[in-house]
């Protein structure tokens, strides 16, 4: 887990062996596989091997069709993930976690010392049981599922909708993880007016989407992440000790 790609390289390693089975004789093919799954990728970690058993059928087709769009896999991926965290936080964060440590903690009261256990047994076997099952099913059905779309030409407009969904899902990301706003405040003719109220007018959040936007062009022009990492620091310090950002 990193701040740059979140759970890429964990994806990655977790899929590495199926990689180099598919691209054994393709060193070439077997490289751009690994920077394929070195983007961002970030979701509940439970439901995650259903995203890597359709990644992994995903590149088997694209190892026997050299027509097939590479750029459908992070599609799926990142149209996968909203959806599947949602379900996981729900299931494994808000029930089988608070239910293993009621378990738990009443042995724990009780003075018993299998209270540890009772806690990491009650919550591992439907984790373990879904990672599991989660692979198997989504490399089966991806694989059917693929073929059938590729077979009857809907392959093309299911990446384009995936692609739609990932764009929006990055919207919701950019929105709630850089909550930027501009708290300046004028008075004319004794009326207070908030710029952040006339900014939401043009566009509800508008400096997070500006700031995402210059971090990733420049980014995206070769720039280092270190230095963008520094900048932010930098320029947000200065503009909240100005009190022109909160």
């Amino acid at each position: 887990m990193n701040y740059e790609r979140m759970e890429a390289l964990g994806f990655l390693y977790s899929i590495m062996p199926a990689l180099k089975k598919i691209y054994k004789d393709d060193p070439d093919g077997m490289k751009e596989a690994c920077h394929r799954h070195m983007v961002a990728f970030n979701m509940t970690v439970a439901p995650a091997p259903f995203v890597m058993g359709i990644a992994i059928a995903m590149e088997e087709l694209a190892k026997k069709d050299h027509n097939f769009d590479v750029n459908s896999i992070n599609a799926v991926k990142v149209s996968l993930m909203g959806p599947l965290s949602g379900i996981g936080d729900t299931f494994f964060w808000g029930i089988f976690r608070i239910l293993a440590c009621a378990l738990a903690v009443g042995f724990a009261q009780q003075g018993n010392p299998i209270a540890p256990f009772i806690l990491l047994i009650v919550f591992n076997i439907p984790n373990f049981a879904t990672r599991f099952l989660c692979l198997k099913w989504g490399y089966q059905n991806g694989t059917q599922a693929l073929v059938n779309m590729e077979k009857s030409g809907k392959m093309q407009l299911f990446t384009h909708c995936a692609g739609i969904v990932g764009v929006a899902a990055v919207g919701c990301l950019i929105a709630l993880w850089a909550p930027i706003s501009c708290p300046l405040t004028f008075t004319l003719s004794d009326t207070e007016i908030v710029l952040q109220d006339y900014l939401d007018q043009i566009l509800p959040c508008l400096l997070p989407l500006i700031t995402t936007l210059s971090v990733f062009g420049y980014l995206r022009k070769g720039g280092k992440v270190i230095k963008a990492i520094i900048a932010i620091v930098i320029i947000g310090f200065i503009l909240g000790v100005l009190g022109l950002i909160a």
